[in-house]
């Protein structure tokens, strides 16, 4: 018999079920399709805060040995996520775990947690599918971009319950504070890009000097570890430093901050479907020559591309301070194609737009299940998926790196399609001039 819970109340778990140790945590909702709803976890200590990186479950970070968190589709005009925890391994250290709603970007869309209808948080047994406890939301929210939904807490050797159903109005950057997480406010929605008609493909550049870029736009900080605090017991906040950030929707940015030792060598990884047996994307079948490539700005002014076409690998050490390693056009290279970037000379780096384009082949995009993947020395891989697809052009503009302050390069996730080169210049203002070559 399920146990029915409002705001405020606690109730028993294990206590009274024998035996239980495998359950699921389940948040669903309905919302409008333009609100972008994400659940998490918090794994909490003795003082009410995440200890590690992995303290804190959620899309990016969805697994650890006792709970997994699962997108569950096909739900009609609204959200469902599942945790599925195995108590008896949660660790003696966590007395806690905390779950949330969190809204994107929901102060600059003018979005809240008052247009939210028929949320709940059900506790089910993961054996048998049966419902031990439900706890329906209500209508307790109005102007709120991040909710409690409850928490799950130790008590003389048992789990319990918290009904919390408690609303933060700062989002996810309040949501983390509360729970030891210091992190700067979500990135700004990027504008959207005019829809150009198809211009015919075009190949190697011969670079213009064009006027200065726009200055760089606010994005989504990291920051390095804050002073120690000087109150007595405050515990100390957590600089969130996951092993990989995906940025998941056009306009999602992150900050890499120079350390005391710099900001070292960065290497962006192009990699794509490696179907076996033939397919348009088989790297084996010869039936797609998929290229990495970037346009970039010095601060001096000068422009230019670096990729395949027209031998312009580059250079490390000098002008441009970044070098495409190589052109794969066979297929058989299966780490895929690799630009290098000297982040060392930061400071002579204005901008640097990263793209992808098919120099052979039928443009099949969504079969490519394309990644870029931007490594660095002692911080967390920066992912982009290319899961936004236009069979019709070929040419991909995936992210933009900006120089802010001679400090940071600022990241931002682009995923636009366009019908070659000359087309993709004018949409971000490169000024150059093109003409067709070859490889």
């Amino acid at each position: 018999m399920s146990t029915e819970v409002v705001k405020g109340q606690k109730a028993d778990l294990t206590k009274g079920n024998p035996g239980l140790h495998k359950v699921i945590v389940e948040i669903g909702w309905k919302a409008p399709s333009s609100m972008e709803i994400d659940a998490s976890a918090f794994l909490l200590g003795e003082q009410g805060k995440v200890s590690s990186d992995d303290d804190l479950i959620f899309y990016n970070n969805p697994t650890t040995p006792y709970i997994r968190y699962k997108d569950i589709p096909g739900t009609n005009a609204g959200g469902l996520k599942h945790f599925e925890l195995e108590l008896d391994k949660i660790p003696e250290s966590i007395m806690k775990l905390a779950f949330s709603l969190t809204l994107y970007d929901g102060e600059n869309r003018k979005q809240m947690f008052g247009q939210m209808s028929e949320a709940h948080c059900r506790i089910l047994d993961q054996a048998t599918g049966s419902e031990i406890l439900r706890c329906n939301l209500g209508n307790h929210f109005s102007v709120e971009t991040a909710v409690v939904v409850g928490e799950l807490y130790r008590y003389n050797g048992e789990w319990k319950f918290s009904a919390i159903v408690a609303g933060f109005s700062g989002g996810l950057k309040a949501l983390c504070g509360n729970y030891g997480i210091e992190v700067d406010d979500e990135p700004a929605p990027a504008a959207k890009q005019p829809e150009k008609a198809p211009a015919p493909p075009e190949r190697t550049p011969l670079p213009v000097p064009p006027p200065p870029a726009p200055q760089a736009r606010p994005a989504l900080v990291i920051p390095p570890p804050p002073a120690p605090k000087q109150e007595e017991a405050a515990a100390p906040a957590l600089n969130l430093n996951l092993k990989k950030i995906e940025l998941k929707k056009k306009g999602d940015s992150i900050n890499l901050k120079k350390s005391a030792s710099g900001l070292g060598e960065l290497l962006i990884n192009l990699n794509w479907n490696q179907k076996q047996g033939g397919g348009l994307f088989s790297r084996k079948s010869g039936g797609v020559d998929l290229d990495l490539a970037c346009l970039y700005e010095l601060k001096n002014g000068s422009k230019g591309v670096v990729q395949a076409l027209g031998n312009a690998f580059g250079n490390l050490q000098q002008a441009p301070y970044i070098m495409l390693d190589g052109d794969d056009r066979t297929g058989s290279v299966t780490s895929g194609e690799n630009l290098r970037i000297n982040g060392s000379k930061i400071a002579q780096i204005e901008r640097i737009l990263i793209f992808a384009f098919i120099y052979k082949g039928v443009t099949h995009w969504s079969e490519a299940d394309g990644v870029v993947t931007l490594k660095q020395d002692g911080g967390p891989d920066i992912v982009v998926n290319l899961d936004e697809h236009n069979n019709r052009k070929g040419m991909c503009a995936i992210a933009l790196i900006r120089n802010v302050g001679n400090e940071t390069f600022s990241i931002e996730r682009l995923v636009q399609y366009f019908s070659g080169h000359k087309e993709m210049d004018q949409a971000y203002g490169w000024g150059l001039r093109w003409v067709a070559g070859s490889k």
